[in-house]
């Protein structure tokens, strides 16, 4: 060997082995912590503290931060429970339907969409010159009806007179019969002694029957009198009954003519109006819809909120329309059902798989006092209910 060489360290000539990446770490090991690490721990908490202590105006201000947030959120929950609201609910009311009641054109349209009128104010006009002619007509008819049963009652009292001088004529012819029955007793009675003459009693007999007769025909025309009367007082009924008659066909004349002109039935706003002048109305047909000024709120709580909800209960009223308002009002009445036990095809829940969900009961709120603004159906509200 060279001993001039330099010195070569010996190379180890083992393989080595690399350190899979996906290599486990040690466990840590159970055995406690070093007194020095505990003396971190230690000193760590004393300088929180120790920190505290040197910022006391801080540490109160911290303290009382999270005084108020609680108080406040104490409050809150206090208050919130006092109050159950939803902004599933809408401006409701009863939308009428302004038709036609009777056939003609439309003369006249004197309202727009959405105009405000009063109880009363015309809406449109249909031509009404044919029920006009109708009117005149049936009034001349009810004219004839009167003098017909004028000249009936004329005829009844004139035949009633006749049956008046008919049974004073009776009378008459009665007195004359008693007068002529004791003339022929006492000529009789004379002729019998031998005093009297048989003329004088023949005379007397002709006298007799000739007031029986008189008397009979005076009986006869009586009866003939009343008779016609009679006969008379039944036409008298027959053109009664044609007067009343003629006088209900006035008035479905006037009522006729007066549908020709549509008024308003309360005071509200026209909308959706379709009718045009020159088009041909007929009855039944819908020419406009009707928005009263008599508003509600209809809200549709949760069922699981009506355990203290109460007819009468304060609520405040917020509408979208107008978000700078709170409109104040009550609860007027809660519905017997909820709002799909009245729908036109009711869930049925007794067949299939069941899936429990929340119902939600139409509740109906009224206002304290008019609005004074352009409330619809349909525009939506966020009511609150004070419930304690």
């Amino acid at each position: 060997m060279d001993t001039n060489s330099p010195d070569v360290a010996p190379v180890d000539e083992r393989p080595q082995t690399k350190r899979r990446p996906d290599a486990r770490p040690k466990r840590a090991s159970s055995r406690p912590q070093p007194k020095q690490d505990l003396d971190a721990s230690a000193g760590n908490k004393e300088g929180l503290f120790g920190s505290l202590r040197r910022h006391p105006y801080v540490t109160a201000a911290v303290i009382l931060v999270l005084l108020l947030a609680s108080a406040a959120a104490i409050i809150w929950w206090l208050q919130a429970r006092q109050y159950e609201w939803t902004d599933d609910a809408f401006i409701d009311a009863r939308t009428v339907t302004i038709g036609a009641e009777i056939a003609g054109r439309i003369t006249d349209v004197a309202v727009t969409d959405n105009q405000s009128v009063k109880a009363g104010d015309v809406l449109l006009r249909i031509d009404d010159r044919d029920y006009q002619a109708s009117l005149k007509q049936v009034q001349a008819q009810v004219a004839q009806a009167d003098a017909e049963t004028a000249d009936i009652a004329a005829q009844i009292e004139a035949q009633q007179a006749k049956v008046d001088q008919a049974q004073k004529q009776v009378s008459q012819g009665r007195a004359a019969l008693d007068f002529a029955k004791a003339e022929n007793q006492r000529n009789s009675e004379l002729l019998a002694k031998g005093t009297g003459t048989l003329q004088q009693a023949q005379q007397a007999a002709s006298t007799l029957r000739q007031a029986q007769a008189t008397l009979d025909s005076s009986q006869a025309n009586v009866v003939a009198a009343q008779r016609q009367v009679a006969v008379l007082e039944a036409q008298r009924k027959s053109v009664a009954a044609k007067l009343d008659q003629a006088h209900a066909s006035e008035e479905q004349a006037r009522t006729a003519l007066s549908r020709t002109s549509i008024t308003a039935p309360v005071a509200g706003r026209a909308t959706n109006i379709s009718a045009a002048v020159g088009a041909y109305a007929q009855p039944g047909q819908v020419l406009m819809m009707f928005v009263p000024e008599d508003v509600w709120v209809k809200a549709n709580f949760k069922e699981t909120q009506l355990d203290l909800m109460r007819p009468g209960q304060p609520v405040e009223i917020d509408i979208d329309a107008y978000p700078e308002q709170t409109f104040r009002g009550h609860v007027d009445s809660i519905q017997a059902g909820s709002g799909t036990a009245f729908s036109l095809l009711p869930a049925e829940n007794a067949t299939g798989n069941f899936v429990k969900v929340v119902q939600r009961v139409p509740v109906k709120i009224v206002f304290d006092k008019k609005t004074g603004l352009l409330l619809g159906p349909g525009m939506s509200v966020v009511p609150t209910v004070k419930v304690r």
